[in-house]
């Protein structure tokens, strides 16, 4: 078989994120857990190499003739059916024994990212999505419930994350920011991909950030998208391949867009 639909691919990936849970919990408080420092002086583990390379496999034997991006060990394939891996996104807080990081898994065609599975199992929590059939989460022991993004409309009542001030800063951005956060009701700082999955559960209504990768991105988009939401880059551009993020529940989004880009 080869002509592969997006409920089958989803499946894959739900099963390659079930694998890679067990890993990574597995080293999640370990004594003797295993951190370097990569060339762009970001931390490093032995969880992250051994999910990835788990999952690598996992790809391998189901979809031979699909291309790899990861994390850690680079691009690999040239096929337009493209999977993305962060084996764990949130290192720095899986380092300190903060549960809050997740392996985030997305299949692209064509660049467009249309299957995605955020898995957090130190939270519990699982997310995930295809195109054409909805965005769902679950917790442990719990049945999957859909995601539908808020229906706040006015930016006055709206709950922001804006991830870190020091990335805002790097680029140059941090006065767009502030001012963005004197507008809406409430800003916090969650970060990683947790603040991405509130805003699918409707508890936030804008996330946005700088300083991204692809494998940052790819998994929020379908399910952010199928929770009724949008994704862009803080310009404007879709997809995950622009460095930065902006993903709103829609309504706000291009009012924020102004907002952000009003310079």
């Amino acid at each position: 078989m080869t002509d592969y639909s997006p409920a089958d691919d989803l499946s894959l990936a739900l099963s390659l994120a079930g694998n890679a849970d067990l890993l990574s919990l597995d080293r999640f408080h370990s004594v003797d857990l295993v951190v370097t420092t990569k060339p762009d002086r970001t931390p490093v583990t032995d969880a992250d190499q051994a999910v990835e390379r788990s999952i690598r496999s996992g790809i391998e034997a189901a979809r031979p003739g699909d291309s790899i991006l990861g994390e850690e060990y680079g691009t690999q394939g040239t096929g337009s059916r493209q999977w993305i891996i962060d084996p764990i996104d949130g290192t720095a807080n899986f380092l300190r024994g903060v549960p809050i990081w997740g392996t985030l898994i997305a299949l692209a065609i064509d660049g467009i990212p249309i299957v995605g599975v955020v898995s957090a199992p130190a939270l519990g929590r699982r997310w995930y999505a295809a195109a054409g059939h909805g965005a769902w989460g679950m917790s442990h022991g719990e049945e999957p419930k859909r995601l539908a993004v808020s229906g706040v409309s006015e930016i006055a009542d709206a709950s922001l994350s804006y991830n870190s001030l020091q990335g805002w800063d790097e680029e140059g951005r941090l006065d767009d920011v502030v001012a963005l956060s004197r507008s809406v009701w409430r800003s916090r700082a969650i970060g990683d991909m947790w603040s991405y999955m509130l805003l699918a559960e409707g508890a936030l209504d804008i996330v946005s950030e700088f300083d991204l990768k692809p494998y940052d991105m790819a998994a929020l988009i379908p399910i952010i998208e199928e929770a009724g939401g949008r994704f862009t880059s803080v310009d404007g551009v879709p997809g995950p391949w622009n460095g930065s993020a902006l993903a709103t529940n829609g309504l706000l989004h291009d009012r924020v867009l102004a907002a952000l880009n009003s310079q």
